[in-house]
């Protein structure tokens, strides 16, 4: 069904509670280029700058949900997690989801080459919607619908595996492969005493395997764990 009816579009967006005080605005978040300029006399306007500020807009309001709800995450977790949300695919599988693609306006051209289902403009669609609501009614609606339609995409990506320490690696993979346990001593000390580096050494049957270095000398025994099981991979 397309439609170019204001009162379709205006239901469907009452259902997802974000009811718009400007209609203008809305009918904008769903004009798609195509349809712009073919049809000059509406105003020749798409909802690409709409789609700008929506990126921006998605991309924070995930940013600081996974932030808040994934305190144990370090950085690069974050950002993964925010990459693997605010990808094309990933907009375009929620737009689908929310139906809205039955109500994007486009040219008869890109309609009957299967526009409506295309993946980029589906997720163009769902930021110019997010970014329309954001100008419409402020942030904290546009965060409410934004995280409303992304919550059951992030819930479904699992925090990562807390990284093992590499001395209960080292241990296991000596175990895995029939040796003894390994042990630790310090074999240096240097620098004030405010500053002192350590280097400590990891022995196999006796037998030095790796050294490391740090300002602790847990930190050193770390590094020389670290070291020895780069050396048993290679």
């Amino acid at each position: 069904m397309r439609s170019d009816e204001p009162h379709d579009l205006d239901s469907l967006v009452r259902g997802l509670g974000i009811p718009f005080e400007d209609p203008g605005l809305l009918r904008l978040a769903f004009t798609h280029s195509s349809y712009a300029n073919e049809n000059p006399g509406d105003g020749g306007v798409s909802n690409e700058r709409l789609e700008f500020l929506g990126d921006a807009l998605v991309g924070l309001v995930i940013a600081e949900r996974a932030y808040t709800e994934r305190p144990t995450q370090h950085e690069g977790d974050l950002t993964s997690l925010r990459a693997a949300l605010v990808q094309d695919e990933t907009l375009a599988r929620v737009a689908r989801s929310l139906d809205l693609g039955r109500f994007l306006l486009m040219g008869r051209g890109e309609d009957t080459g299967g526009g409506r289902e295309r993946t980029s403009n589906l997720a163009a669609l769902f930021e110019s919607l997010a970014g329309a609501v954001f100008l419409d009614q402020g942030f904290e609606a546009a965060r409410g619908f934004v995280v409303r339609s992304l919550s059951t995409e992030m819930d479904a990506i699992p925090d990562p595996a807390p990284p093992r320490n590499a001395k209960s690696q080292l241990q296991e993979t000596l175990q895995s492969q029939g040796l003894e346990p390994p042990t630790y001593r310090i074999v240096g000390e240097e620098g004030a005493d405010h500053a002192r580096t350590f280097t400590a050494e990891v022995l196999v049957g006796g037998e030095p395997l790796a050294q490391g270095r740090g300002p602790r000398k847990s930190a050193a025994e770390r590094e020389a764990a670290q070291r020895a099981l780069e050396r048993l991979v290679l």
